[in-house]
């Protein structure tokens, strides 16, 4: 039994046209997966586990699942895996996150946020 593309995963936020994107950020965490899978980093089967453990996880913390957090669900899918992977570490991401958690909060609400050249 092959694996299903992301596009074939239940719940997946898509419309006519094809995948759906509330913010730019969902749109390059679900280009990132799609890339990463080109470049062999996992298979579809590997994605579709990490992704189905986070959205079970998230639901045992109480999420509602209504579509709304599926982004969030692939991106700490897509953190985990690539921890796993050995391509990035848990420290390096952890730093990413306090880097534009502190860029986003001087920030002019409305402007882009921009993390400083490391």
């Amino acid at each position: 039994m092959s694996a299903r593309s992301p596009l074939e995963l239940p719940g997946f936020p898509r419309d006519e046209q094809g995948p759906v994107f509330r913010e730019p950020w969902e749109a390059k965490a679900f280009a990132m997966v799609l890339r990463l899978h080109e470049q062999g980093l996992f298979s579809w089967a590997e994605w579709a586990d990490a992704l189905a453990h986070e959205i079970r996880a998230a639901r045992a913390r109480g999420d509602a699942d209504l579509g709304d957090t599926y982004y969030q669900h692939w991106l700490r899918a897509l953190e985990t895996i690539v921890a796993r992977k050995g391509a990035t570490s848990a420290d390096e991401l952890a730093h990413c996150r306090l880097a534009w958690a502190e860029a986003a909060e001087r920030t002019p609400h409305g402007q882009a946020v921009e993390l400083p050249a490391s």
